[in-house]
């Protein structure tokens, strides 16, 4: 049994649901030791709900400004490896944990894997999907501590329920102030990022305008906890800005449900989104090569179908 850190992620005060799927990955259905390491002061109140997908040790970092300072955070992760004897040390492979996990390699000289989809603590492999999804990889990490960034959704989250314990840490490390985080902006939308979402409902070039965007966003906020993207072609067209895009030229998503709207199903579309656990489509053409990946196709008018699944769902 080995003892797996896990960098927790909490946004606006509340504990991201993509952390659970980290978890999991930590902990290898129960085998081995896991330690949430939470940097915002937030452990009691998150505690249980870390222990509910197997984390035994709630580790509350501690430091003069270290939410500020993605470099004490790294310093602070470093020192938990020490302390801790961790042999694994996993994370989101969002904004955040791509720049914190990529200053503590650097501060232990250990090599990093990101955009993982999943882990191998006891052979020390990740795998990792490469070429627009076509081949997926299997990397041996030459190292004594595996450092891992998990893509957000790649891992099915399981609860192992253990009773955990919350342990104070506050190591004396020098924060090298390099970088201070002033303030954070969300790209043009209160809605979460595309790439954490469990649901995403993307509209293609069909979907003619910026205006008409508002028929998708009705529909997610139907759905709940739901993101909206566009294709390439959407954003080239001025109908949506490129932080909204899907696609090998913009963000590669995992989520739990996609609805594709108006998409032709193009090869550079479909590598961002195939990793999706269940795909729908909607589109007029009934030979659009979208309909040979999806899971489910729905031919017609995506201005008449999706109106009428907002409905049923506000109905619901």
């Amino acid at each position: 049994m080995a003892n797996i850190g896990v960098l927790i992620e909490i946004e606006g005060g509340e504990l991201k649901s993509t952390n659970f799927g980290v978890l999991t990955a930590a902990s290898e259905q129960g085998k081995n030791d896991v330690y949430a390491i939470v940097m915002s002061g937030a452990a009691d109140a998150v505690k249980d709900e870390l222990a509910a997908y197997g984390a035994g040790k709630i580790v509350a970092a501690a430091g003069e400004g270290i939410e500020k300072s993605p470099d004490l955070q790294a310093a602070v992760l470093a020192a938990a490896i020490r302390e801790y004897s961790l042999a694994g040390v996993l994370g989101l492979a969002s904004a955040r944990g791509r720049d914190i996990f990529a200053r503590l390699a650097a501060a232990v000289n250990l090599p990093l894997a990101a955009d993982c989809v999943a882990v191998n603590f006891a052979e020390k492999t990740v795998r990792k999907s490469h070429f627009s999804g076509k081949t997926v990889a299997t990397i041996r990490l030459n190292a004594d501590v595996l450092l891992a960034a998990i893509r957000p959704n790649a891992v099915e989250p399981v609860k192992t329920p253990v009773t955990a314990e919350i342990l104070n840490f506050a190591p004396s490390v020098p924060d090298p102030g390099r970088v201070r985080i002033v303030e954070t902006k969300l790209a043009g939308t209160d809605r979460m990022d595309l790439t954490e979402a469990a649901i995403i409902i993307t509209g293609g070039r069909p979907i003619g305008s910026a205006e008409n965007y508002k028929i998708l966003e009705e529909c997610a906020s139907a759905l709940g906890s739901a993101a909206v993207g566009a294709s390439r072609a959407a954003v080239d067209a001025g109908f949506a800005p490129h932080s909204k895009q899907v696609g090998q030229t913009g963000k590669t998503v995992s989520p739990k449900l996609y609805i594709g709207c108006g998409l032709s199903g193009s090869v550079q579309h479909f590598a961002g989104m195939k990793t999706s656990k269940v795909i729908v489509a909607i589109n007029t053409d009934k030979d659009a090569p979208i309909f040979e990946k999806c899971d489910y196709g729905i031919i017609g008018d995506l201005f008449e179908i999706v109106p009428e699944l907002t409905r049923a769902l506000k109905e619901k």
